[in-house]
């Protein structure tokens, strides 16, 4: 699955930064999550939209 179908346009994607590290993102298709290596969070889409508040966040564990 691309990003494209599944609702996060690539050229979004590209201009997004985290907000805790002004560092990319990457797009993890299968829990429909935009991940920061650098914060080590997982940021969730709901209906295509990034929710891009570190409240939201999904803390990745190593």
């Amino acid at each position: 699955m691309s990003a494209r179908t599944s609702g996060i346009d690539p050229k979004m994607l590209e201009l997004l930064v985290c907000p805790l590290t002004k560092g990319r993102l990457s797009f993890d298709a299968e829990r429909n999550e935009l991940i920061s290596e650098k914060a080590k969070l997982a940021y969730p889409v709901r209906d295509g939209i990034p929710i891009m508040l570190m409240s939201e966040a999904r803390k990745i564990l190593d």
